[in-house]
């Protein structure tokens, strides 16, 4: 039997975090919608003023802060597209351009819908485990999402926190911070603004919006780019 992660997953988290969620325009007005598009890599669009401005989260970065080329990647954890990505293609940008000094490279959080945003809210919980979240969310993907209903959805989350070395509390914790919520939320707004993302995973490389493609394709362009790189 089916089950519908914008309804059921609601009765499973903690109240204050859902009337944290419910509260951003992003989230609670088009939640249907999102979800919906996460299927299919069209993102939610970005919400109207807010009473009150979150502080930004800073994002962090893989590589040497003196490489020539900045790559940000635009990433959905409910995107199949870029779970994907992150294990077909990832590891070797990582291995030949990232670890060699070439590219600084920074992902950016898109929240598709809530359970999207919760996952995202347990990769940011130890910002310095960012990545190894990010990673396993991602590796993961079909395992966490394929949950029969919200209570197995929450526990598959808590376990890929608890391989991070986080604990029930700590998770907990992170998924109550209602200034935290609204701070990620403000984060992803104000950056799908800024490079008018439509939908993921989408990169900026040296400012230029790229758009997910086979690798061959993709590496072209990093080439050429770090081609056109003042030499330092």
């Amino acid at each position: 039997m089916s089950f519908d992660l914008r309804f059921d997953i609601r009765h499973v988290i903690s109240a204050s975090l859902i009337s944290a969620a419910l509260a951003m325009p992003a989230l609670a007005q088009d939640a249907a919608p999102a979800a919906e598009g996460a299927a299919t890599g069209e993102a939610a669009p970005a919400a109207a003023d807010q009473a009150a401005t979150p502080a930004l989260i800073e994002d962090q970065f893989l590589g040497e802060e003196s490489a020539p080329l900045t790559i940000y990647e635009y990433a959905s954890f409910t995107c199949s597209h870029c779970a994907a990505f992150h294990q077909d293609v990832f590891p070797t940008l990582k291995s030949e351009y990232i670890d060699t000094g070439k590219v600084r490279f920074a992902q950016r959080d898109v929240y598709f819908d809530q359970v999207g945003l919760w996952a995202g809210i347990l990769a940011h919980c130890d910002e310095t485990k960012y990545y190894p979240v990010a990673g396993m969310l991602m590796d993961e993907q079909a395992d966490w999402l394929s949950a029969k209903d919200g209570e197995a959805l929450v526990a598959n989350l808590r376990k890929i926190g608890a391989k991070a070395g986080m604990t029930a509390e700590q998770v907990d914790t992170c998924w109550n911070d209602t200034a935290r919520v609204e701070s990620l939320v403000a984060t992803f707004q104000k950056n799908m603004e800024e490079h008018e993302i439509e939908g993921t995973p989408t990169f900026v490389m040296g400012g230029e919006i790229v758009q997910n493609q086979a690798w061959g394709d993709m590496k072209a362009i990093i080439d050429a780019k770090l081609a056109e790189a003042p030499a330092n």
